[in-house]
């Protein structure tokens, strides 16, 4: 833990050639991953990260240093740092008065996963690829893991800022490689949380997510090829909230608006989407993956929601990006870790519920393709044009889902996108991914109910 007076004395050196704004954000993470393919066991790792970042502000400049020294000669040396790229003539701060908080913890943990021994995760993910493996002699690989880690942070501020906070996550994964004639599909899925190895006891069923996964690459083994194509689509929940995430969300982050990089810069407030999508970002979900108690800048976490029935509500805004803006806090900033400055990120972002019956979508909407599950892709977050894989997809003719089709992309753009969204599903799920960004690789979910878009590009053959 971050000494009180040692904080003390490191802020205020750093604000001392004329800085308006120091925090240092001090971490120690315990971390795990164990992985096995086919009958092999071929990672077992730990790790620990342990240092501290101090940043300074002078109106709009910024400045982010740090170190894996945290005694008080080092945090002394990074404060001088700091100042000194702030500032060269020292002047008399004012003392600085640190009041100790305590964060209220939402996110129960039973277990710590680090703490049960290792025969018992072993056993898990040896479990996962058995399960995998016995779906289908035309499943050629099977691999499994768990990845857990444990993070300690302490963030002080010269705003009298002095807090604490744990964070545990825990995740596994099932991969499936299914073959026949030179021929090879993939399926997978990694379900996580915020909470400990309870969540392969209370939440996960592992035997279920390997028949996912191998379930998937063997239906996409047998698949025809789609065909390309201006269609209606529909994109299934959970995973299907990537294309959101990536190609609006990102847009919606103070990372791009606060310096016009967005293409929604300046509609607050204007209609953005179809009137039936209701877009949330909340990092207040008791043990969901992109959850905290409070960000990377000691901000409470909220719920905020960006979209309010296709009208523009509200950004995503860290604390430095809030000064560009002049607009408040939303609990946003987030880090990697201590060798990242924080800046606006997502957390569980997902389309809320609507009152379109699931069936009802597919039945009506004549012929065109149904995107199961999404798979990875590109997007330009400037402009949110967007090009995603379809993982597992299926052709729908007259209403009807006709046959399994691999090879499709959707492409498009993802303010126009939104606005083509006609029907939206009553049942919301989400999943889990790690999202890059300027300040590194955070857990955040992607979700939303099934949804129609009325037309889309469809990429796949002639």
């Amino acid at each position: 833990m971050l000494n009180k007076s040692y904080a003390r004395d490191a802020l205020q050196r750093a604000v001392s050639t004329g800085g308006d704004f120091a925090e240092l954000f001090y971490e120690d993470t315990r971390s795990s991953r164990l992985s096995q393919t086919d009958d092999k066991i071929d990672t077992a790792i730990t790790s620990r990260i342990h240092g501290v970042g101090l940043r300074v502000y002078q109106g709009l400049r910024s400045v982010y240093v740090h170190s894996s020294n945290t005694d008080y000669s080092g945090l002394m040396k990074l404060a001088d740092a700091a100042a000194g790229a702030i500032g060269s003539v020292r002047n008399a701060a004012s003392d600085i008065h640190l009041v100790g908080s305590v964060v209220p913890n939402v996110h129960r943990i039973e277990q710590l996963p680090m703490d049960v021994p290792g025969e018992k995760r072993a056993a898990l993910i040896r479990g996962i690829c058995r399960a995998i493996k016995s779906e289908s002699s035309e499943i050629a690989h099977a691999m499994s893991s768990l990845w857990d880690w444990e993070q300690h942070v302490t963030i002080a501020n010269t705003e009298g800022m002095f807090t604490n906070d744990v964070r545990v996550y825990s995740r596994v994964s099932a991969t499936a490689v299914a073959s026949k004639d030179g021929v090879n599909q993939t399926g997978s899925a990694s379900p996580g949380g915020m909470i400990g190895f309870e969540l392969y006891e209370t939440q996960v069923d592992p035997e279920a997510i390997a028949k996912e996964a191998a379930q998937q690459a063997l239906t996409m083994l047998h698949a025809d090829f789609c065909p390309a194509g201006v269609m209606p689509v529909v994109i299934d929940g959970g995973f299907g909230g990537v294309i959101f995430h990536e190609a609006c969300g990102h847009s919606l982050e103070a990372t791009g608006v606060a310096y016009g990089n967005s293409e929604f810069c300046g509609k607050l407030g204007q209609q953005i989407a179809s009137t039936k999508v209701t877009a949330i970002d909340d990092g207040t979900i008791p043990n969901s993956w992109g959850s905290e108690n409070i960000d990377d800048e000691g901000t409470p976490t909220t719920k905020l929601v960006l979209i309010e029935k296709g009208i523009l509500k509200n950004y995503m805004i860290d604390r430095f990006n809030s000064r560009r803006m002049n607009m408040p806090v939303t609990g946003s900033g987030r880090r990697q870790d201590y060798t990242f400055a924080p800046t606006s990120r997502m957390r569980n972002t997902y389309i809320a519920p609507g009152d379109d019956d699931e069936n009802d979508i597919i039945s009506s909407m004549g012929n065109g393709l149904y995107a199961k599950k999404m798979g990875g892709g590109s997007v330009n977050p400037i402009t949110g044009e967007f090009n995603f894989a379809v993982g597992e997809g299926y052709l729908v003719k007259d209403g009807k889902i006709d046959r399994p089709v691999r090879g499709a992309t959707l492409i498009g753009k993802g303010g126009q996108t939104i606005m083509k969204i006609d029907m939206v599903g009553k049942k919301m799920w989400m999943a889990q991914g790690m999202c890059g960004s300027q300040s590194g690789s955070v857990p955040t979910n992607v979700g939303q109910p099934m949804i129609r878009v009325t037309e889309m590009t469809v990429g796949g053959r002639k």
